[in-house]
């Protein structure tokens, strides 16, 4: 099978080579391996968080500290949310997130999506997008 590839990946490169746009077009044949990387820049925010952040075991500053700071900036908005993790220790998640989705549903997709990129000294600032699609059938 591998000898098939290798042929067609020949034969391909030589029609492309044919032409300008041919010769672009080969040098991507031999690539395998992409990444996609997609960067959300933004003015310094204060307090410097979006919805969620995931404090690590051992991050600067605990999640009790985190929450005193975006309480003086946005009182009652966020709460502690401890679990039960080897590396991480808590997040501290805005509250309106709550009323869109139970708390363990979410508190669950953070875990499962944050403990890829978070470590026990880490914190990590995480911004969630909810859209609600609801359709409803009625009797006439």
């Amino acid at each position: 099978m591998n000898k098939y590839k290798i042929i067609i990946q020949n034969v391909i490169k030589y029609v492309l080579k044919q032409t300008e746009e041919g010769k672009e077009m080969s040098k991507s044949v031999d690539s395998t391996k992409k990444a996609e990387i997609t960067m959300r820049m933004s003015e310094f925010e204060m307090p410097p968080m979006q919805d969620v952040l995931i404090v690590g075991r051992r991050a600067p500053i605990g999640p009790e500290a985190a929450r005193r700071m975006v309480d003086i900036l946005s009182p009652d908005q966020y709460e502690i949310v401890k679990v039960d993790h080897p590396s991480i220790e808590a997040m501290v998640v805005r509250k309106a997130l709550f009323n869109m989705l139970p708390k363990e549903k979410l508190v669950a997709l953070l875990m499962e999506e944050g403990e890829r990129v978070a470590n026990e000294s880490t914190i990590v600032k995480a911004q969630v997008n909810i859209v609600l699609q609801v359709s409803k059938a009625i009797d006439l």
